[in-house]
């Protein structure tokens, strides 16, 4: 049953975040908003509308371990796993110029997360940290890509653009609005409910169960956006997609739960996930400063060592 729960949660979660994305996308188109705003905020923030309801579900009903284990796994599983599972299928060409600055601003917010977590809880006050850090982040994105030849302007052009078969008319958009955002409550609690009688089945912690099969199933979306990238060749696109998935999740998405519900931090996150996560930024930060290719050797070593990850996580903790 808890099996059950998980896979319908995950069917739910996974076709709803679709469907706000296509219809956030329709109804901009219609208002007339810029395709790099669209590519840049509903594309690329748009695909963490799961782990965004995951996180608010559970830090509501004070599941704090799930709330932060889906972020932070989700984070590193996206580098890891999801450019890893990209790079064994077609090797991804990066251009360094224009992915540099999200790197960036991923290795640096989640830098931020290890100070604010310091004293062992998110609270209010670290969120408006989280908050303001990503309206920054989104006000110096738009000017810098707003110029015409803006190379990194151009991938989050790329990321709107790639997106078809959206809703046409208002009552369409609309449905497909109220449609995806139903699909994305009752999913994320069919997923916590699952995810907590798992977790209690195996006698393993709640946060070892955020930090793994939440945090994959919730980056399903990413995956999707990223694979389909890479397929069409399209490299910059799959790499800036999980560039920006990872600073929403870190800046928006903890940033709003800790305003809602203050977050204990569980010991084993302060030891041992969170310098993962940096880990993991900081290595795709390498591969963009240096070779500007995740080659399929280098994709398998990534994915080897989230599979590394995972074991560490049901064996050491």
């Amino acid at each position: 049953m808890n099996l059950l729960l998980i896979a319908l949660g995950l069917i739910a979660l996974t076709a709803g975040g679709e469907a706000v994305v296509r219809g956030a996308l329709a109804a901009g188109r219609r208002l007339g908003v810029s395709p790099l705003l669209a590519g840049l905020v509903i594309v690329g923030f748009g695909t963490s509308a799961p782990e965004l309801v995951v996180s608010i579900s559970a830090a509501l009903d004070e599941q704090p371990d799930i709330a932060l284990g889906n972020v932070v796994g989700s984070n590193i599983g996206n580098i890891l796993l999801i450019l890893g599972v990209c790079a064994i299928i077609t090797p991804l060409t990066i251009t360094r110029l224009a992915l540099v600055r999200d790197g960036l601003s991923v290795v640096g917010a989640s830098a931020l997360f290890l100070v604010l977590v310091w004293g062992s809880a998110l609270v209010r006050w670290d969120a408006a940290i989280l908050l303001a850090a990503l309206a920054g982040y989104l006000i110096w994105a738009y000017i810098s890509e707003s110029r015409p030849q803006s190379p990194a302007g151009t991938i989050h052009r790329q990321e709107g653009a790639q997106m078809t078969l959206l809703p046409g008319r208002p009552l369409t958009i609309g449905l497909a609005l109220l449609a995806g955002l139903a699909l994305l409550i009752s999913g994320s609690q069919a997923l916590l409910w699952g995810a907590m009688g798992l977790a209690a089945s195996l006698g393993v912690s709640e946060a070892v169960i955020g930090l793994t099969l939440v945090a994959v199933g919730t980056s399903l979306p990413e995956f999707a956006v990223s694979l389909l990238a890479a397929l069409r060749r399209q490299a910059d696109v799959a790499v800036g997609n999980i560039l920006g998935s990872n600073l929403f999740n870190l800046l928006g998405i903890l940033g709003i739960s800790a305003l809602l519900q203050p977050l204990p931090v569980s010991p084993r996150m302060l030891l041992f996930d969170q310098w993962v996560m940096l880990a993991s930024a900081l290595l795709l930060l390498l591969v963009l400063y240096t070779g500007h290719r995740i080659s399929r050797t280098e994709g398998a070593f990534l994915v080897a060592g989230y599979a590394a990850y995972v074991a560490a996580s049901f064996t050491l903790f």
